[in-house]
C-alpha cells in the first residue's frame, strides 16, 4: 500500500484525537465518507439476488434513468448510520448540507455538546484547501455553536475510516439487486443492518452547482476560525465558532 512521508505521523494522530474525543463526554465523534455512485435502472450488478426467481436485467448497461450520490454519516458513539441519497452533484455545498441536517434532527440527544470531531478523508468536495468547503464548514460551526475537528486519514488508507465499513455492509447487502428505481434503492439501502441497527435513509433532491470557489478576499474572514495544526496542517483542522 501506497505511503507518504507522514502516513505513520497521521495515524497516529488520528488514534489521538479519536480517543481524546470518545473519552470526553461533551465530544461526539462522527465518521462521513460518500460512497461510489449508483446508476439506477434495470442494470445488472452481479452477485445473488435475495429472491426465488431470477430476475432478469438488461442486455447491455448503457442505459440508466438517473445517479444516486450516497454520502452517509457514522455516529460512532450510538453506530446510528445515516445515509442521504442525492440526485445531483457531490460537492461540498452538499455534504455541508447533509451535515446540518443531521445535527438538526440529532442535537436533541445531546445539549452539553461543545465538539465534534470527524473522520473522514481527503476527498475531492472535502479537502482541506477546498475553498467552498472552509467556508461552508466554518459558517456550520458558527451557526450550531459547537467546535469541529477535522481529522484526516492519510492518502490511500481511506479504508481505515469506521464509515467504510458500513459501505461495505450495504454494498453485500444490495449486490445482486436490480436497483431499478430510486424507491427501490432506497427500501433496499432502509432495510441493511449496522451493528443491528436499521440506518436513516433520507432522498436530497436538490441540485448543486459543480465547481464553485470562493475568492481570496471573501475567504480572509473565514480563515481566522480555521486553524490548522503545525505538526500535520493539511490533516488535523480545528473550527471555531467564535
Amino acid at each position: 500500500m501506497k505511503k507518504i512521508a507522514q502516513t505513520d505521523a497521521i495515524f497516529q494522530n488520528v488514534f489521538e484525537q479519536n480517543q481524546a474525543s470518545d473519552d470526553n463526554p461533551h465530544s461526539l465523534r462522527i465518521s462521513i465518507d460518500s460512497k461510489a455512485k449508483v446508476k439506477i435502472g434495470n442494470l445488472s450488478r452481479g452477485g445473488k439476488a435475495r429472491t426465488i426467481d431470477p430476475q432478469q436485467a438488461d442486455d447491455h448497461d448503457l442505459e440508466w434513468q438517473t445517479v444516486l450520490v450516497p454520502f452517509g454519516i457514522l455516529n460512532t458513539h450510538t453506530h446510528q448510520f445515516a445515509i442521504y441519497m442525492g440526485q445531483s452533484a457531490e460537492t461540498s455545498d452538499f455534504i455541508v448540507d447533509c451535515l446540518t441536517d443531521w445535527w438538526t434532527h440529532n442535537r436533541p440527544s445531546y445539549p452539553q455538546l461543545d465538539e465534534w470531531v470527524i473522520d473522514l478523508d481527503g476527498g475531492a468536495a472535502t479537502r482541506s484547501d477546498r475553498t467552498q468547503f472552509i467556508k461552508r464548514m466554518v459558517e456550520l460551526s458558527q451557526a450550531i455553536g459547537v467546535t469541529i475537528r477535522l481529522i484526516y486519514y492519510p492518502p490511500y488508507h481511506s479504508k481505515y475510516n469506521p464509515i467504510e465499513r458500513c459501505w461495505a455492509v450495504l454494498e453485500n447487502y444490495w449486490n445482486g439487486a436490480i436497483l431499478d428505481s430510486v424507491k427501490t434503492a432506497l427500501n433496499w439501502a432502509s432495510n441493511m443492518t449496522w451493528k443491528g441497527i436499521a440506518p436513516i435513509v433520507q432522498l436530497v433532491e436538490t441540485t448543486y452547482e459543480r465547481g464553485i470557489k470562493v475568492l481570496p478576499e471573501e475567504l480572509k474572514q473565514y480563515q481566522p476560525f480555521w486553524q490548522r495544526s503545525e505538526l500535520l496542517p493539511k490533516w488535523d483542522i480545528t473550527i471555531v465558532p467564535t
